[in-house]
């Protein structure tokens, strides 16, 4: 165990090493950037001319040259085949969610509540119930899985345009 002069004592030396590399610190920060109290009053501020071109400037923390090895030039960058496909019939079009589930039909039944998990297991969600009393599509809040009871069906086709369709 430390005595508390020991305490002390580490404590102390710290101190001064801090204070010694503060105060290097300082001195080199003092004497390169703070302008005299006279250059401080005799500076005027940037006036815009008249026909000289805006100054462009570089977005930070971008750089002119390359800083590794492995690293390909700016006027090389984003070339190649991965980035020279134009045929965009080949992309990939990916569809919202949204768009697809709207494209499940709704699950009919006879029960007043049905329950949803998504499916389970590690693709599901917790297990929630939902109520099919009302004249509607009811659906699930986690996966929007569309579900209505048997005894409303006519009154949904009857309807001019559903969200889903009534297979």
């Amino acid at each position: 165990m430390m005595s508390a002069t020991m305490r002390l004592r580490a404590a102390h030396r710290l101190t001064r090493q801090c204070a010694r590399s503060l105060s290097t610190t300082a001195r080199q920060l003092d004497s390169a950037s703070t302008p005299t109290a006279t250059t401080a009053h005799t500076q005027t501020t940037p006036q815009v001319t008249e026909g000289k071109a805006p100054v462009e400037l570089k977005q930070a923390p971008n750089r002119a040259e390359v800083w590794s090895r492995s690293q390909r030039p700016r006027s090389m960058a984003m070339t190649g085949p991965r980035f020279e496909q134009t045929d965009f019939e080949k992309q990939p079009q990916p569809y919202a969610a949204i768009e697809l589930i709207h494209q499940q039909p709704v699950r009919w039944t006879h029960d007043r509540i049905v329950a949803c998990d998504g499916g389970g297991g590690p693709a599901g969600h917790p297990k929630i119930f939902i109520n099919t009393d009302k004249p509607e599509i009811a659906t699930c809040n986690y996966c929007g899985l569309p579900f209505a009871n048997e005894h409303h069906r006519e009154h949904l086709e009857s309807l001019p345009e559903t969200s889903y369709p009534l297979a």
